[in-house]
């Protein structure tokens, strides 16, 4: 499962996508999780559903990859899929013993599941086609206004940044932890879910050690380039708009206003 994690991980590739400015890729990012929390009916799914489909098929990053990235949340699904269930009251479809199930409870854990589905591979989708780096600058260059209220917007880019990078960095090393634990006798795959969790307390403690010591080596490094946060700092390759950027806006406009259209054309 651990190897499972995609979030934070790159994808190279020569899309029109990868191709995208990073602030156009945060914007289009919001405005589909708008989307995917705010729509209503069959009309506003399959929307979001092809435009997904295309946006997936135009990045050119292969679907089961990113399909598993899902696994890693596979318990949350189903805590979703089964709270929603059996805890929604409405018109009984199912009844035995304490157990009820609604169809408004059926309805409203398949929308939760499928929201988180979409949540994960619309997030996924620009994190694989976008470069740490370029995350950076882009989200730095759209909350750049919030410096004239004094708010360290590039402290703040360069911790998501950091953020970013130490997920797969750490995803590997705690894959290598339990490749030397099960060369020593330990077993991560027997057991239930209680057992399988308490058999995960020994990584936590070389993981921490191990986090902590590449924090270290990242904040000395810093300091002997002489880092002083973004005051004065220049970039290699400055953001700038292209004509396709300004039709990805447009289309990003287009399909908010065509959900926005179906949920009032739905109720």
């Amino acid at each position: 499962m651990i190897r499972d994690i995609t979030l934070g991980q790159y994808y190279p590739a020569g899309s029109i996508l990868h191709k995208l400015d990073p602030r156009v890729k945060l914007l289009g990012t919001m405005i589909f999780l708008i989307a995917v929390f705010s729509y209503r009916g069959i009309p506003g799914l399959v929307c979001i559903t092809v435009c997904l489909a295309a946006l997936i098929k135009l990045s050119k990053v292969p679907f089961s990859y990113m399909v598993k990235g899902l696994r890693a949340i596979v318990v949350l699904l189903a805590l979703t899929c089964v709270f929603n269930l059996f805890l929604t009251p409405g018109e009984v479809v199912f009844s035995f013993w304490k157990v009820t199930i609604t169809k408004e409870g059926i309805n409203l854990s398949f929308r939760m599941v499928l929201r988180l589905i979409y949540l994960i591979l619309g997030t996924s989708l620009m994190t694989l086609t976008t470069t740490p780096n370029q995350l950076t600058d882009g989200l730095e260059q759209g909350l750049k206004p919030l410096n004239r209220i004094h708010i360290p917007v590039h402290e703040l880019a360069m911790m998501m940044s950091i953020a970013l990078r130490f997920i797969p960095i750490l995803i590997e090393e705690t894959d290598k932890i339990m490749k030397a634990q099960t060369a020593r006798g330990a077993n991560f795959d027997e057991g239930g879910l209680i057992q399988k969790a308490k058999s995960m307390v020994p990584l936590l403690v070389p993981l921490f050690i191990s986090a902590f010591r590449r924090a270290n080596d990242l904040a000395l490094a810093m300091e002997a380039r002489c880092y002083h946060g973004g005051e004065g700092r220049t970039k290699l390759h400055p953001l700038r708009y292209q004509t396709r950027d300004y039709v990805a806006y447009v289309l990003m406009l287009v399909f908010l206003a065509g959900v926005v259209a179906l949920r009032f054309f739905s109720s």
